[in-house]
């Protein structure tokens, strides 16, 4: 039974990116570049203005110069002949410098009156002026293979000229419930019978987390129909079950994905929720078996399953210090294995605050609900006093403040 690190490491050193495909840049948006992209030009094209204002000569300006306005060049204009000795060029932001030309002087700080403006000082050479190549010079990458493409990263894509990127393909992942007392949502609710919200919960988070779900149902606990099912989930990138996965004799997921093929790495993890969980491959397909408890199977899909869907689109997770937080009230750990707690998180002066969302026990899916983070709490005997600093994952990736997955 590995512990919670190891687990997550013996699933993701068998995976790895998925191959690249070309898509629309809004298709784009959340994916991870597959290639380098590089400078099809100088950014700028052109020396230009940063400013509204006139283009000269350094050497012409000092206190009460008179240049003479030449004439007025504005962004989508060719910056036309030459600027002669002592002389301005009206200038607009974004428009090409003139030759000659090496300092912008604003609006604001000249006086304009009968086609001359008058200056109250001296320019330095470069002011208000961005140069040819000053952002990038051809040919250098503008963005590397493997960043994770949002608005900022589609605007300098959209500046090389270009319509489409290559992208990590998104993994397919099925999803299967099973459990005879499974219905979907929907149907006609029978005295013997619970609603699969496993299913959905999962498709969503699959979702969240870039993958592509494919809903295959629920399994009831017999055997032909359970390997009827796992056969089309083996067809998807992951496939993930959720219940069958303890020693009960209806727990048939294990025993029918061996006879399928599929390769065990792992049964049971140190945690707690959660601790019936099972990893195996079959051929490059990554089965994860979750606990059927929909707590349970939510903690563990974000602690272990997520990073594996992270890891297929693209992501390498920064290897930095998780987020941590204060404990807001003393919690009991247990002795064999890391609990996992769900808890809201509050900032303060001294930094991040996990306070219990409510009654910790599994069957409790509005504590569930009601959380922004689990807390890890690690295993040993002794009583975790209020201010006990622990890792933290957040469920609510908008909430991460930087997490940066």
């Amino acid at each position: 039974m590995p512990a919670l690190d190891i687990a997550r490491r013996l699933i993701l050193d068998r995976l790895g990116p998925l191959p690249a495909e070309d898509v629309s840049l809004m298709d784009a948006n959340g994916r991870v570049l597959a290639e380098d992209v590089r400078a099809p030009f100088d950014m700028p094209r052109w020396d230009n203005s940063a400013m509204d204002g006139f283009a000269l000569r350094a050497a012409d300006t000092g206190p009460g110069a008179l240049l003479p306005i030449a004439r007025t060049i504005a962004a989508g204009d060719l910056a036309g002949s030459g600027l002669a000795v002592g002389h301005a060029i009206r200038i607009l932001t974004g428009a090409p410098m003139p030759p000659g030309a090496d300092t912008v002087v604003p609006f604001e700080e000249v006086v304009e009156a009968d086609g001359a403006i008058r200056l109250a000082g001296t320019a330095e050479p470069g002011n208000h002026v961005r140069s040819r190549g000053g952002d990038l010079r051809e040919g250098a990458i503008g963005l590397p293979a493997g960043r994770l493409v949002g608005p900022p990263e589609i605007a300098v894509l959209a500046s090389f000229g270009r319509t489409t990127a290559a992208v990590h393909r998104r993994p397919r992942v099925a999803i299967l419930s099973t459990g005879n007392e499974l219905l979907a949502p929907g149907t006609p609710l029978t005295p013997s019978a619970i609603y699969d919200s496993n299913g959905p919960m999962l498709a969503a988070a699959t979702a969240r987390a870039g993958g592509i779900p494919v809903a295959l149902g629920a399994a009831a606990d017999d055997h032909e129909m359970l390997r009827t099912l796992l056969v089309e989930g083996l067809r998807a990138d992951i496939l993930i079950t959720s219940a069958g996965v303890s020693t009960g004799e209806r727990d048939l997921v294990r025993e029918t994905l061996a006879e399928l093929g599929a390769e065990e790495v792992f049964y049971q993890v140190a945690i707690q929720p959660g601790r019936p969980f099972a990893c195996a491959f079959a051929g490059a397909t990554c089965v994860l078996s979750l606990p059927g408890n929909p707590v349970a199977a939510m903690l563990t899909f974000e602690v272990l399953v997520r990073p594996a869907i992270r890891r297929l689109v693209g992501v390498t997770p920064a290897e930095v210090a998780p987020a941590r937080a204060r404990l807001a009230e003393p919690v009991q750990p247990r002795p064999d294995r890391v609990t996992l707690q769900r808890v809201t998180i509050q900032r303060d002066a001294d930094g991040l605050v996990a306070t219990s969302s409510g009654r910790q026990a599994t069957g409790f899916l509005t504590t569930l609900a009601n959380a922004s983070a689990v807390a890890f709490i690690p295993s040993g005997p002794s009583r975790l006093p209020a201010g006990t600093i622990v890792d933290i994952a957040f469920l609510r990736h908008e909430d991460a403040m930087g997490e940066g997955q």
